[in-house]
């Protein structure tokens, strides 16, 4: 059997998993580091329950898989978690699910692992959305649940270091209200309300166009250029408006590229 006959039948295997993503279905990336907690507070020990250098290593990691290739029109991340908005239509890779998986787990795995200066893994799904309705409940499902675990940690670690033991502090949080868990932050001295609002919203990135004073060699004079970059926004809005900030980028029919 001559090699092309063999490529051709060998590949049958190969590709008999694969997934392609339907024409003028949405797309979002989810990615979550895998073994984060051991690595955040054993192996690295940031602070609890919010660290800046974690949260700067997250953004550079978004930032990095915003520049590798991909047409993303938005980017948000909290706690451990990415989720990436890819612009309508993108036909990268030819929509083949393992490829968008594979690529962007191992890109974001070196990229944070660079970053911090030992190995660190994510594993990566692609969530199909039907409509653009779904994709902004999607993001604001994110937002929520960024809300949900910055309330639930401020509160338990909180307990941890009153002297609490982890089963102690879990068994005193279980079936809570939302409003025990801010009157219990309260009583410590802190006003929920009041942190920063990364630490319960995200963190939201997008590619935006701004003018620079450059210099034109032909006319001999400076002259102001358009330029794009990465921004990177702590202060993202609550509820129906960050829904409305989604659908901006649901608009989005081209990239820009950096």
């Amino acid at each position: 059997m001559n090699f092309d006959e063999l490529d051709k039948k060998m590949r049958v295997y190969e590709q008999s998993l694969d997934q392609v993503i339907l024409p003028e279905t949405y797309m979002v990336a989810r990615l979550d580091g895998r073994g984060f907690t051991r690595l955040t507070k054993e192996i690295c020990k940031f602070e609890a329950p919010f660290d800046e250098r974690f949260r700067d290593l997250m953004v550079n990691t978004v930032e990095a898989l915003m520049d590798c290739g991909f047409r993303i029109a938005y980017g948000f991340t909290e706690s451990d978690e990415i989720s990436l908005l890819f612009v309508p239509g993108d036909e990268t890779f030819g929509r083949k699910v393992r490829k968008y998986n594979s690529t962007l787990a191992g890109e974001a795995s070196a990229a944070f692992s660079h970053a911090l200066g030992r190995v660190a893994t994510f594993d990566c799904r692609i969530v199909p959305l039907p409509n653009a309705e779904k994709v902004r409940d999607y993001f604001l499902w994110r937002q929520e649940d960024a809300h949900r675990n910055s309330l639930n940690s401020y509160c338990y670690w909180t307990l941890r270091k009153e002297g609490k033991s982890v089963q102690e502090a879990t068994a005193m949080l279980e079936g809570k209200s939302v409003s025990f868990k801010n009157e219990l932050l309260f009583s410590k001295g802190i006003n929920f309300d009041k942190l920063p609002s990364w630490q319960k919203r995200g963190i939201g990135i997008w590619r935006e166009q701004y003018e620079k004073e450059g210099f034109n060699p032909i006319k001999n004079e400076k002259e102001m250029a358009v330029r794009n970059r990465l921004k990177v926004e702590y202060e993202l809005p609550l509820g129906p408006a960050y829904g409305d900030l989604i659908e901006e980028f649901l608009s989005k029919t081209d990239y820009i590229t950096s």
